[in-house]
This record gives C-alpha cells, sequence and structure tokens, in this order.
C-alpha cells in the first residue's frame, strides 16, 4: 500500500518539477525584436561596429566610452573602418541618436523586450524628449 503512495509521490513530483520544460517547449517564445533603422542610420550604413558586435558588446563600448569621455576628455573615437564617431549619446553629427534618431523605436523596443533599464538615461536626456 505504501508503495503505491510512493510512486504516486515520485510522479506528482515529476511532473511538477518537469512542468516548466513541458511550458516551453509548447508554448512559441517571442521574437526578439530588431531595431528600425530610420532616417541617417538606414541610408549610411556605418557603424562604429557591425551589427552583431553592436547587439552583443553595445554597453561594453558605451562603458568605454564614458571612462575616456569623463576621465581623459577624449570626445572622439575612431573605429576599426577609419571612420571617427563623436562619443555621445546626444544628437548631433556622428554620434549616436545623430543617426539613430528614434529612441523609443531603436533603443527602448530592445532593452523592454530583454527587461532591461540602462542607467544611461539618469543623466543624459534624449532632445526628443524634451520638446
Amino acid at each position: 500500500m505504501k508503495k503505491n503512495y510512493i510512486i504516486a509521490g515520485l510522479a506528482i513530483f515529476v511532473i511538477i518539477v518537469l512542468s516548466p520544460f513541458w511550458f516551453n517547449m509548447v508554448t512559441t517564445p517571442m521574437a526578439a525584436p530588431k531595431p528600425e533603422l530610420l532616417g541617417k542610420a538606414a541610408t549610411t550604413k556605418k557603424c562604429v561596429l557591425d551589427k552583431y558586435d553592436m547587439r552583443a558588446n553595445h554597453m561594453s563600448l558605451l562603458d568605454t566610452w564614458r571612462d575616456s569621455v569623463v576621465r581623459s576628455s577624449d570626445r572622439k573615437y575612431t573605429a576599426a573602418n577609419g571612420h571617427s564617431f563623436n562619443m555621445s549619446l546626444s544628437t548631433g553629427e556622428n554620434s549616436c541618436l545623430g543617426c539613430h534618431e528614434d529612441k523609443a523605436k531603436f533603443c527602448d523596443s530592445c532593452h523592454t523586450y530583454a527587461s532591461v533599464t540602462p542607467y544611461c538615461w539618469e543623466c543624459h536626456t534624449n532632445p526628443k524628449e524634451i520638446q
């Protein structure tokens, strides 16, 4: 009699433990959003790094830039492709938001998907949000 209770308890335990895996196999995961390239970014086709490196390493790059600008007052970055960029998030020639004009469609869509809240915007303001 106790043997039946033990087997039933083990079966229920296995079902409960494995249920998240079965749920993920049955449901379709939401695809990661692709950042929209608008305006200058859509036509220029040049960036600091290639798109795969930017997707994987943009936060490290921005941290390095922050340290370089704040500690060394160095505001120019020359990429491996020879192009020169301003180390700045704000709008302006050859800066991040200078090409990627719409923060909501470019930055926020991926950050929301990844449940990431970057601390960049605690100090920096997006000029389009001020207007």
